[in-house]
Order: C-alpha cells, then structure tokens, then sequence
C-alpha cells in the first residue's frame, strides 16, 4: 500500500483508509466478528487509517475499534469525529453541538470508550450553526495543547468555514463526501485544500455502495439499511444512476478490474491531496478496495469518466432533504 502525506503533518497514511460506520448500524444486519476479522485483514493489507465516529452505533462503533486493536494502537492513526448528538428517545432525531464545553466532553467520552489517551485525527462531524466555528475549533485546539488530540479536522463545510477555521488552528483534513457522483468538492474546496495544504478525506467514494454494481434494486437493500431513503436510490432516480453505473461497468472490464475498483482509481488519480475511505464489513470488498490502488488510469480515460458523471447527469440528492441541511456548513 503506497503512502500519502496527511495535511501538513509528517504523517504518511495508506493512500487507501477504511471507513468503519457500517460496521455498527446503517447498512443492514451487522457482524461484530467478520467486523474485527475485516479490521485485523486490513492491517496485514497495509491500510493503517481507521475512520469512526462517537454517533455510529451510539458509542458502540468506537467500542468495537477498541476491542479490535487493544495493545495494537501504534500500528495505526485513528480518526473520530464528534457534533452529532443523537435523541435517547428517537433514533433518526439528532442535533449539531460545537459548543467548547460539548468538545471537550464528547472528546473525553470517546476517549474512554476507545481506551487510548490521545485521538490521531479528531473532526467537527457537523457545523454547529449557533456556535461560531471560531469558538468550536478554539477548543478543539485546547484539546491538541493538552495532548488529547494530535491534529484536528472539519467535516461538510463550506470555503468560508475552512478559512476561518484555519486562522484560529491548522486544519490538518477536511472529509467530505466525493466520488464519482458526487463532485460538489471540485469547484472550490479542493482548490483550497491544496492551497491550505489541507487533506482531503473522501468518504462514501464508492457511492454508498452504488458505484460497485452489487445494487441492483433496491430490493437488494435491507429493510433497515438507511440507503432505501436516500434520493439518488428511490423510484427513477434509482434507474437513470444505474444506467450510469452499468456504463462504468463496461469502462471496467475494458480494464480488467471491478466497477468499484476503477471509481476508486478515478478518486485516487484527482489528487495526492485526496484520501478516499471507501467502508465495508467485509474482508472480501476490503481486499477489493485495496486492489484499487494497482489501476492506473489515462488523462483520456479520467476525461471519459467525468463526462459520463457530470454533476447534470446524476438523478437525486446525495441526503434526504433534512440531511442537506448539515451539507456545505
């Protein structure tokens, strides 16, 4: 696994990282050993950045990342991410809190809940709207000086957010979902990132799955995985992005590699810049992913795929119209 720098850190990071949220909720039924299994085989694999959340499964995702690596925390960087707080009562209500106090307890839970005593790589998971971004990352930069944290990231935020963010401590990674169908980052945020020297975390670079071709109706979704109300998966927005993904298909096989390979292929080729941390609970789509790294692509063939996924090409929002909200913060 080849080696990218994170931020502007001496840090070098497997170009390749594994998201870890579906491990716990959101994808259908979970598997807590052909989880740690995945997370182990990623390792022997080469991938050494790990990415949670203190909201993915209520604590329990970081949970599970501390039973899988107890005594084998220096073999990786972890990333987590705090904001999010979800309702105790109803499971899809939640709530944006960046408050310095917020910060600092929620570092504190995550933590404990992961057994270690510092954070790698701690995001903002949402913009708090009523918290000037100043105020949240102020207190995130005390968590660095009191040694919690190592570097700090922001998640889904606008131009305008990063630069100020930036001013008040170094932003070592933005992560912000990016693939083949969803470009928004390229307009301006990519170019800020490398202007910043700012890493850019892709997640959901295989589309939520949709990018790999193994979605075919949403039939194949379980009736718990949260992807049955995703726009871009509902009704005919369903059959105009499949009809895209069956053209990537062909590109792949004119290749001799999987759909899911050549989008990963397509993310890595944009930019050194970028980190794609495309998630799965199985050691067998793990070992797919990572393959990814060995297709190299054309200038002709990168123009090709961005031409068959132009941003007008693509039926439906990325989120409910709810979950926009938080989008671009």
């Amino acid at each position: 696994m080849k080696l990218r720098q994170l931020g502007n850190t001496k840090l070098r990071i497997a170009e390749i990282g594994l998201g870890c949220m579906g491990m716990s909720e959101f994808y259908g039924q979970t598997n807590e050993k052909e989880s740690i299994a995945t997370l182990h085989r990623a390792l022997e694999l080469g991938v050494n950045f790990f990415d949670t959340a203190d909201m993915y499964g209520n604590g329990a995702n970081e949970e599970l990342l501390a039973k899988a690596f107890k005594n084998q925390w220096g073999k990786l960087i972890l990333a987590t991410k705090f904001g999010i707080v979800r309702d105790s009562n109803e499971a899809t209500k939640r709530s944006i809190n960046g408050t310095p106090a917020y910060v600092k307890a929620a570092c504190n839970a995550s933590l404990k809940r992961l057994g270690i005593d510092v954070i790698d790589l701690y995001y903002l998971h949402r913009v708090d709207k009523n918290t000037p971004i100043e105020e949240t990352v102020g207190a995130m930069a005390d968590l660095v000086k009191e040694g919690k944290v190592r570097y700090i990231g922001l998640s889904e935020v606008s131009p305008a957010t990063l630069q100020r963010a930036h001013q008040v401590h170094p932003i070592t990674a933005l992560q912000s979902e990016y693939s083949l169908w969803t470009r928004d980052a390229e307009q301006e945020i990519l170019p800020l990132c490398e202007k910043l020297q700012v890493s850019f975390v892709a997640y959901s670079p295989l589309g939520r799955g949709f990018l790999t071709h193994k979605i075919t109706s949403p039939d194949n979704l379980e009736a718990n995985d949260f992807r049955r109300i995703v726009p871009r998966l509902v009704s005919e927005n369903f059959d105009t992005n499949l009809h895209l993904v069956e053209q990537l298909e062909k590109i792949a096989k004119q290749k001799q590699c999987t759909p899911g390979q050549l989008a990963l292929a397509w993310t890595l080729a944009k930019s050194e810049r970028i980190i794609p941390i495309p998630g799965t609970k199985r050691q067998r789509y793990l070992e797919e992913n990572v393959q990814a790294a060995d297709v190299k692509l054309t200038q002709d063939e990168i123009a090709k795929l961005d031409k068959l996924f132009s941003p007008d090409a693509i039926a439906g929002a990325r989120y409910s119209e709810e979950g926009m909200k938080y989008i671009n913060g």
